[in-house]
């Protein structure tokens, strides 16, 4: 593992791509995740903490990731007293660009299980559009089977076409993320 932090993410963004069935395991991953971040995290520092991306869809196959939205206040806040108190609980901390979305950057964390394995995603953020793009897209998708059945398809397909590329895997799924969130922004005016 490079500790350079250019190289690290080529390294993170070159990790095979799995995607595998629901899992009736995520919700109590995230709720335990959950508990977690709101006990460790600065209370006057959180805003909301959300479930986010395929996990949190019931039925919807997803890379076995759990992804969670922290919206935060101050990210400068995140990178004075957050980063290195997450560092010392085990998550890999990356500060990045967001791919396919409106925010530049946000504060990443990396969560895995001893055998190295990632099992959380921690996406914390100021609250913006994409912030609130991903919770539309995913209730969406929840009140929409016949979505999350494209969606998975779509995802299937990435994977297999690009088992190391996470970059070229998520800008693949960028196209159909935005038409459903202007469809349902559209809907919603």
């Amino acid at each position: 593992m490079s500790t350079d932090p250019q190289d690290r993410i080529l390294e993170l963004l070159h990790e095979r791509i799995t995607v595998t069935p629901y899992d009736g395991r995520w919700p109590t991953m995230y709720a335990e995740e959950e508990a977690f971040l709101r006990n460790a995290l600065p209370k006057d520092l959180v805003i909301r903490v959300d479930h986010i991306g395929s996990t949190a869809v019931e039925g919807c196959s997803a890379k076995p990731i759990v992804d969670i939205q922290v919206e935060v206040k101050s990210l400068e806040r995140v990178r004075t007293e957050v980063v290195p108190a997450m560092e010392r609980h085990g998550y890999e901390f990356i500060w990045r660009a967001s791919i396919g979305e409106h925010s530049p950057f946000y504060a990443w964390f990396i969560r895995r299980d001893e055998a190295g394995t990632r099992t959380h995603h921690i996406h914390m953020v100021e609250p913006d559009m994409a912030s609130e793009d991903r919770i539309l897209f995913r209730d969406h998708l929840r009140r929409h089977p016949e979505e999350v059945l494209r969606y998975e398809k779509l995802k299937h397909a990435l994977s297999e076409a690009y088992p190391n590329d996470r970059e070229s895997y998520t800008k693949g799924k960028t196209d159909f993320i935005l038409s459903v969130v202007k469809h349902v922004r559209e809907q919603r005016s």
